[in-house]
């Protein structure tokens, strides 16, 4: 489907000049409360989540091509203190964080009281749309719903999506490992992107356990092959070597760079805020700045995908009265 334009501007603004994807994620918040305290997780408090994002987006969101943050204590908060660069590509979440129901069979949801046009009206470049999806789960087809929901809310905004799905085993509610993984990523990508958004947002194939690059080379073609949309790939907190070592594979086979959180910014997150501060500089932005460059190196242009930068029609007189 072509581009309309504000989907094309927006997925431009989250990319680099040659059209990759070296995105900062820094959508968490449950995930966020066992980062700043692993002890006691209850213990972190709204202020303190906020102060770290604030943190993490000054010193990384201008190394960064786009920054994903949430509407609760992200987005809003970086903005109006200006710690997010006027400039930088902003990519929004509307999911609640979390999901409902058993683990066997998750539901995710938007926000309550967040939507699509309220993160165009703020200012967003593109939305974000995570999703706990498995293809044999019991509600397979409530989660593809959503996806369809969401997806023609950007389409009507002319917002840019992506897409987040998140694996796990029906069976059981646990993680799946090894070719189970394999198989539902693919599967996932095929009919979820059917359904629309714009960039899929995409798990590593295989779990950390699985070692083998021959194999992740194989696994990431496959993932490749049945995307309709281009793909970037999450970091899904791996540790930093392992992550730049996926990202190569990931676009050699065809991704389109990355969105990268954890992996990036997790060990500042236990220190107070000088050393805070002193590691994201030194540490935190080389990391980016190593991945930024290998998915420009090697990544596939968003717009490739397509083989055009074409939006719905070329703009012609008095285009703007059925816009």
């Amino acid at each position: 489907m072509p581009y309309l334009l504000g989907t094309r501007r927006g997925l431009g603004a989250c990319a680099s000049p040659r059209g990759t994807f070296a995105i900062l994620a820094l959508d968490h918040r449950q995930n966020l409360r066992r980062e700043l305290h692993p002890e006691d997780p209850a213990a972190t408090t709204y202020a303190e989540m906020i102060d770290f994002k604030r943190a993490v987006v000054r010193a990384l969101a201008e190394t960064a091509t786009g920054t994903l943050l949430d509407p609760e204590i992200g987005a809003a908060q970086c903005i109006a203190d200006g710690s997010l660069p006027a400039s930088a590509g902003l990519i929004v979440a509307i999911e609640a964080t979390g999901y409902e129901g058993p683990a066997s069979a998750r539901v995710s949801r938007v926000l309550p009281g967040w939507s699509v046009q309220q993160a165009k009206r703020m200012g967003a470049s593109a939305a974000k749309l995570l999703v706990y999806y498995h293809p044999n789960a019991a509600n397979a087809a409530d989660q593809e719903q959503l996806v369809a929901t969401v997806a023609a809310d950007c389409r009507a905004a002319d917002l840019a999506l992506f897409v987040e799905p998140l694996s796990f085993d029906p069976a059981t509610g646990g993680k799946l490992v090894g070719e189970a993984r394999r198989r539902c990523v693919v599967e996932t990508a095929r009919r979820l992107m059917a359904l629309g958004g714009d960039v899929l947002k995409a798990e590593f194939p295989y779990d950390p356990d699985v070692t083998d690059e021959a194999a992740w080379a194989d696994a990431c073609a496959e993932l490749d092959a049945a995307s309709p949309s281009p793909w970037v790939l999450l970091s899904a907190g791996v540790e930093d070597a392992t992550f730049a070592r996926q990202v190569a594979v990931a676009c050699n086979a065809g991704a389109s760079g990355v969105l990268a959180g954890r992996s990036v910014w997790a060990p500042a997150a236990t220190l107070q805020p000088g050393e805070r501060d002193a590691w994201l500089a030194t540490e935190g932005r080389p990391r980016l700045e190593r991945l930024a460059r290998l998915v420009d190196a090697a990544g596939v242009p968003w717009y490739a995908r397509h083989g055009t930068l074409a939006v719905a029609s070329s703009p012609g007189e008095g285009w703007y009265r059925d816009y």
